[in-house]
């Protein structure tokens, strides 16, 4: 038997509801109990409250997460805190205060100089806290990387991401954070690249992490081109390339303004074998001499494992979480250099963007004509957007040294956001 891992959780909406959820399941099989919970608007959370059956597991309601801190503290071994990213930093800084450890939702912020103090907040706490970047811990993915790293494919050379993710005009508003660069002169940066698809990018950087399982490619270069089609403040696009210090080079295309299934392919190329990666769906090993292996995918719930694995090491089963605070810093460093090299977020005209009306969802969605073919160019030749005629200059090559210039940037971008109508 073991103890069951006292957690609360921060919030009862959006993404929260998810972890509801997950510790639910996990508090019937006997490895967690929730504690308390709370949200700002608790009452209008009463059907879930409901359906979570909070009054009779015990668990206590705030409307603060200052009061359930201070109520419950004493009783806690974990806080899950899923809340909006520029709220982050502040609750982290509260619950390890008090010595306990967060499992922080992705992305953990998007101000690499505000990750280095959340760092340093976390020592002390005796236990470090998680990111939840769902698919580190994915079996295959592991075993694959150690195959990686035992020379079994050849040299790493190259990964790559494509990405598309359809959002409707509704998704942009529904908070006061979405697709914001900056919310009270804070820094936010929400987009595809730095949040939604936020996994997919943090798995890239794992595949090109050496000498070990627990290592992620350290950001070297890094040139990018932004674009919008929705009235939004940030980017619903980004065309990226990245060098790691090691010699590795990583490409990224990913875009909010598309159409049809979301789809998202992890690439890794190496000296004797190229390894083709969808979360879900395929795993494809396709050998240079013209062998092609493929593994299939075990049932694997992210959050519901993610939860399960951060509590081993909680008890001193594992030695570490699957993604501490530390191992984001590439993460962050990247998402931070992609807007500092473009420089600028282009507004592309009507002439480049597509209307479609979804009769089945009732939604409104906006698609970029030729995305598939430029993303096509780009990831497989590396050629941009801009040397095909979209409009706008090359991005700047950056550095990490170049990372002070992030909010001087990011506030003339949102200077140049577009008029919503």
């Amino acid at each position: 038997m073991t103890t069951p891992i006292r957690i609360g959780i921060v919030g009862m909406g959006g993404f929260a509801g998810w972890h509801h959820n997950a510790v639910a399941r996990l508090e019937e099989q006997g490895e967690a109990r929730l504690i308390c919970t709370c949200d700002p608007q608790a009452a209008a959370f009463a059907a879930q409250q409901q359906s979570w059956h909070l009054a009779q597991r015990g668990v206590r309601v705030f409307e603060d997460y200052r009061a359930m801190l201070e109520a419950c503290h004493r009783e806690l071994d974990l806080v899950v805190v899923p809340t909006p990213i520029q709220l982050h930093s502040e609750m982290h800084a509260a619950v390890t205060a008090l010595g306990i450890p967060v499992y922080l939702e992705k992305p953990p912020t998007l101000d690499y100089a505000e990750l280095e103090q959340m760092i340093t907040n976390d020592r002390r706490s005796p236990k470090a806290s998680l990111v939840g970047f769902n698919f580190i811990i994915e079996p295959q993915r592991r075993a694959l990387k150690q195959r990686l790293l035992a020379g079994e494919f050849g040299a790493l050379r190259a990964a790559t991401l494509s990405a598309f993710w359809p959002r409707p005009a509704e998704y942009f508003q529904r908070n006061n954070w979405a697709g914001r660069l900056l919310l009270n002169d804070r820094v936010v940066l929400d987009s595809c690249f730095g949040n939604a698809l936020a996994h997919f990018v943090h798995n890239i950087l794992f595949w090109t992490g050496a000498p070990d399982l627990a290592s992620w490619g350290q950001i070297a270069a890094v040139r990018a081109e932004l674009y919008r089609a929705h009235a939004i403040e940030g980017a619903d696009t980004f065309f990226t390339e990245a060098d790691t210090t090691s010699g590795v080079t990583m490409r990224f295309a990913l875009s909010h303004a598309c159409s049809g299934a979301s789809t998202h392919v992890e690439t890794v190329l190496c000296d004797n074998a190229t390894i083709r990666y969808v979360v879900g769906g395929t795993i494809e090993i396709r050998w240079n001499d013209g062998r092609v292996d493929t593994m299939p995918f075990e049932n694997f719930d992210g959050l519901v494992e993610n939860h399960r694995d951060y509590y081993r090491y909680l008890r001193g089963e594992s030695p570490r979480p699957a993604t501490t605070l530390v191992d984001c810093r590439p993460f962050v460093t990247l998402n931070d250099l992609a807007h500092i090299s473009a420089g600028q977020i282009t507004m592309l005209g009507a002439d480049r963007v597509t209307a479609i009306r979804d009769e089945k969802e009732q939604k409104e969605y906006l698609a970029i004509a030729g995305l598939s073919s430029a993303v096509e160019r780009f990831i497989a030749r590396g050629e941009w957007p801009s040397a095909s005629g979209w409009p706008r200059p090359p991005g700047d090559v950056v550095t990490p040294a170049d990372l002070p210039r992030l909010y001087e940037t990011v506030r003339a971008m949102a200077a140049a956001r577009p008029q919503v109508p």
